[in-house]
């Protein structure tokens, strides 16, 4: 297979498998999925190929992500991410909670949008400022 891209595409292409294998792969430990790596440093070495040579180096025989790419601010738009998810997922939970958890149908689910709606509010005004947690000592 023959892919042909600018260098700004397989920049952008470069931010793409990154920020992708990151997510399948930065809580994995040992149990990484070697086969997303390879791919990662395929992609990574065909950019010092393309004349980009800061963005990769070697690291215990692979090519991989260089400092400078790591460091580059791709972290940043990973946390914007991570951020935004965790809020809508704390939402929903809390909002599925507030029902006791029941099955979600056509019956309840305007009440369970209602309700992700207000925690968002919520959390776009004071963040988790008002969260509590009762915890018996």
């Amino acid at each position: 297979m023959n892919l042909e891209l600018s260098q700004k595409q397989l920049r952008r292409l470069l931010d793409l498998v990154y920020i992708g294998n990151w997510i399948l792969n930065s809580t994995r430990g040992d149990q990484r999925f070697a086969d997303y790596d390879e791919v990662e440093s395929l992609l990574f070495a065909a950019a010092v190929k393309a004349g980009m040579p800061s963005l990769a180096e070697w690291y215990q025989g692979e090519i991989v992500p260089s400092r400078a790419f790591v460091e580059g601010g791709i972290h940043e738009a990973i946390a914007e991410y991570e951020n935004n998810v965790f809020f809508d997922i704390l939402a929903e939970e809390l909002a599925r909670r507030d029902m006791d958890d029941v099955p979600i149908d056509e019956s309840n689910y305007d009440e369970l949008a209602s309700r992700i709606d207000a925690y968002i509010s919520e959390f776009e005004q004071h963040g988790t400022d008002n969260i509590l947690v009762d915890i018996d000592t």
